[in-house]
């Protein structure tokens, strides 16, 4: 549980690190309000860490900032513990409603998450109250065409999700399936964060910071830099992407990389409509990069992600 000065007491925040999403909790009297859920195979810990920073209060909603895997992935399980209600964003609505594994990139991306129920839906500038702080859902497509941040005005404070890390923001996943408006967007959503008042970031990933200025000036580069090579981007992606699946499955051999990058949708996709190589021949130089870079290591012929 992540202590910080300048978070006020009514709001906890669970760093979680990359295959979870942080979870923040939102002290209401007896009751309280959760953001985001975390990855389905992390439910358990979830509901431990959730019981801890609840401390004795009655958990009354669930609240996504979007419909990724590492965020509503212990959606179900959270509802089925303490029988709260769920709040998404109304652009995921439908994919949830229907359960359309490819539009919430479980099938594409080879992820899992357990199917769930929503009571009703937030869209762009609407107020909520949570913690006793009233806040505004922003509308900050780009990672997640969808997606909201929260901002509280009294208090300064971003709930940003995936929109803004204090180094960079995630997946541009639109980009990746031949939508040309994710870079737009992206850039649309951190432009409009930026002229936000903010003292601090609670981010989907990562702990709270304050040197919001400093962390907007490093998003606008790594989106620059994007915007003149796709290339730059879709490496960063299979990266990102190639992480986040070994951190869920804990190791894979060496060998069994190449094939995956063949077998699942996104990677494969990407290898060939950035790269125009096959996708073992990409999973080959994302492995070397990241094994250079120190993110990987290899054991025994196995790739693990360096503790």
């Amino acid at each position: 549980m992540n202590a910080l000065n300048g978070l006020p007491d009514r709001i906890r925040v669970i760093e979680r690190g990359w295959l979870s999403a942080n979870n923040i909790v939102f002290h209401e009297g007896a009751a309280a309000t959760l953001v985001d859920s975390g990855y389905v195979t992390h439910a358990n810990e979830t509901l431990t860490l959730l019981d801890t920073a609840l401390a004795g209060r009655q958990l009354t909603r669930l609240v996504n900032t979007h419909s990724h895997s590492d965020h509503i992935g212990g959606n179900a399980a959270v509802r089925r513990a303490h029988g709260c209600r769920i709040l998404v964003p109304a652009g995921m609505a439908p994919a949830v409603a229907g359960w359309d594994e490819d539009a919430l990139l479980l099938s594409l991306a080879h992820q899992q998450a357990e199917p769930f129920v929503f009571d009703a839906t937030l869209a762009p500038g609407d107020e909520l109250e949570m913690g006793g702080f009233v806040w505004q859902a922003l509308a900050a497509p780009g990672h997640d065409m969808h997606a909201l941040a929260f901002y509280c005005p009294a208090e300064k404070i971003l709930i940003s999700g995936d929109a803004l890390w204090r180094d960079g923001f995630g997946v541009m996943f639109a980009e990746l399936h031949g939508d040309k408006r994710g870079l737009p967007a992206q850039r649309r959503t951190l432009e409009a964060l930026r002229a936000l008042e903010v003292r601090l970031v609670i981010p989907g990933h990562g702990a709270p910071f304050t040197d919001y200025d400093a962390a907007m000036t490093r998003a606008l580069q790594r989106l620059a830099a994007f915007e003149q090579s796709p290339e730059r981007m879709a490496k960063s992606a299979m990266k990102a992407l190639l992480t986040f699946t070994l951190l869920e499955k804990r190791r894979m051999p060496r060998a069994a990389i190449g094939d995956h990058f063949s077998r699942v949708a996104i990677f494969r996709d990407v290898s060939r409509h950035f790269f125009q190589r096959e996708p073992a021949v990409v999973a080959a130089q994302v492995i070397a990069e990241l094994l250079q870079a120190g993110v990987l290591t290899e054991q025994d012929g196995d790739i693990v992600v360096r503790a």
